[in-house]
């Protein structure tokens, strides 16, 4: 073989196909989607897109949010709920079209979740499919393995579809496209005696490594 052929084959193997960058969708926060704190300002179809944070940190308003824009966007979405933590009564009041919403009720079983996520994705026709582990309890959540993220990392590529995990703590790890850590950074209060009116809310992007972070309000409702 020649010299020239030898190179022209040793480039072909070396040649690496560019992966498009995926389409985002918006999550319903003006503060996050207006700026780069998602990267490109949206959540990625066809990745997977962890957010975490502490109780009361945000990470259900963001959930919902994104939730209600879906919807409102004429998608169907599902929520699979690992401890069945869900209020649909809040999420219709904070703007998530039910009649659009598949509830996935898990009885505190987080490898069910796990598998109920797995096979909405492979089925497909969703715009979102969100699996809600921010009630499990972590020694829980840290024993998901590797292989099963991965999994779903692998079953929701080349989909249309926006795979959201929350959590109290990031387990997917590198399976993530996306990794966002919320956190509570002000309490509103009112009236004469203290009632909640709303918080504050950091979003801080972990992944991709350089990080940004955006704020936005969460009020409570009346």
């Amino acid at each position: 073989m020649g010299a020239a052929a030898l190179q022209k084959q040793f480039e072909t193997v070396l040649c690496l196909r560019v992966r498009p960058a995926p389409e985002r969708v918006r999550t319903g926060i003006p503060e996050l989607d207006a700026g780069t704190a998602l990267g490109a300002g949206g959540l990625p179809r066809g990745c997977l897109t962890e957010i975490f944070g502490s109780a009361s940190s945000g990470r259900t308003s963001l959930l919902v949010s994104a939730l209600a824009a879906a919807t409102a966007r004429e998608e169907v979405c599902a929520l699979v709920d690992a401890e069945d933590m869900f209020d649909p009564v809040s999420a219709a009041a904070a703007g998530v079209s039910l009649e659009r919403l598949l509830w996935v009720r898990c009885g505190h079983h987080a490898e069910h979740a796990l598998k109920a996520a797995d096979l909405l994705v492979h089925g497909g026709g969703f715009g979102l499919v969100a699996l809600d582990l921010g009630d499990t309890p972590l020694e829980t959540a840290r024993r998901i393995s590797l292989a099963s993220w991965f999994r779903l990392r692998r079953a929701v590529e080349n989909t249309p579809t926006v795979l959201v995990a929350v959590a109290r703590q990031s387990n997917a790890k590198t399976c993530a496209s996306l990794v966002l850590e919320c956190a509570c950074d002000r309490v509103t209060w009112s009236g004469g005696t203290p009632l909640l009116r709303g918080m504050r809310v950091r979003v801080a992007r972990r992944k991709p490594v350089r990080e940004i972070t955006a704020c936005f309000h969460a009020a409570a409702l009346e």
